[in-house]
């Protein structure tokens, strides 16, 4: 397949999957539910944390934490007490616990207070330089609290410790993206959408490998970095797009 009949495959294959009919089953699916921009951020970046299984079950898993704080959110997370976060003692999915969710409790309170959107938590003194960059701080600044739990870190990945960062990367292209195809929510303007890099996860791999976008052995951020460039010179612009193309045909099972 030369470059030309592989852009317009890939370009296809988006234009199938990037449409509203690809969001109920997905966990973008929980953000939608919601219109303040807060609750979207708020939503958004807890269900991308917990992304890793089957796919219905992130979904009811992320319902039922947003159930405890009454699905209004960013309300719950500005006025809370001490005393209101017993009631999520008993919330759990996979190895994110009770430890955790105390943390990602403290973590947004705080931040909230400070900032009136969570994009500031991925500007180093204000600014953007790259997406690797922004990753690096954000997980600095989200453990910069001197009761931080070490068990929760393993939550919050980083291009420092070569990890792909799928699910913040996925969240980023959630709130970064812009078009018209209404699943994306492009509602962040501080990051440039060109600069997105490519969630990474099973799917994504298994179908780059397989046309010839990613040869990297490991999966790890110079895998991200390697797929993501290859992905530039369809669409310089919105190199993750294609995440839409290489996940969905992997949800497929297809090529």
């Amino acid at each position: 397949m030369t470059d030309s009949q592989l852009k317009s495959f890939l370009d296809l294959k988006v234009k199938k999957y990037n449409i509203p009919g690809f969001i109920p089953l997905d966990p973008i699916s929980i953000p939608h539910k919601y219109s303040i921009y807060q609750d979207i951020e708020i939503t958004g970046f807890w269900t991308s944390i917990l992304a890793w299984g089957q796919r219905v079950t992130i979904v009811n898993k992320a319902n039922e934490l947003f159930a405890l704080m009454d699905n209004a959110p960013y309300d719950f997370i500005l006025n809370h007490t001490e005393s209101d976060r017993q009631k999520f003692e008993s919330f759990k999915h996979r190895t994110f616990n009770f430890t955790d969710t105390l943390y990602f409790l403290e973590f947004l309170q705080n931040h909230y207070s400070n900032f009136s959107s969570l994009e500031d938590a991925f500007l180093e003194k204000g600014a953007f330089t790259s997406v690797e960059s922004s990753l690096i701080h954000f997980r600095n600044y989200f453990f910069d609290h001197p009761f931080a739990p070490d068990r929760t870190r393993k939550h919050i990945a980083s291009p420092a410790r070569k990890s792909t960062c799928k699910r913040l990367n996925m969240f980023l292209r959630w709130m970064v993206r812009k078009d018209d195809n209404g699943v994306d929510f492009g509602i962040w303007n501080k990051i440039p959408q060109s600069a997105l890099m490519m969630p990474l996860d099973v799917h994504v791999e298994r179908h780059g490998r397989n046309l010839g976008l990613l040869s990297r052995k490991q999966r790890d951020w110079q895998a991200v970095k390697e797929l993501t460039n290859n992905l530039r010179k369809f669409d310089a612009n919105d190199p993750v797009k294609y995440d839409f193309a290489l996940f969905g045909m992997g949800v497929d099972s297809k090529i």
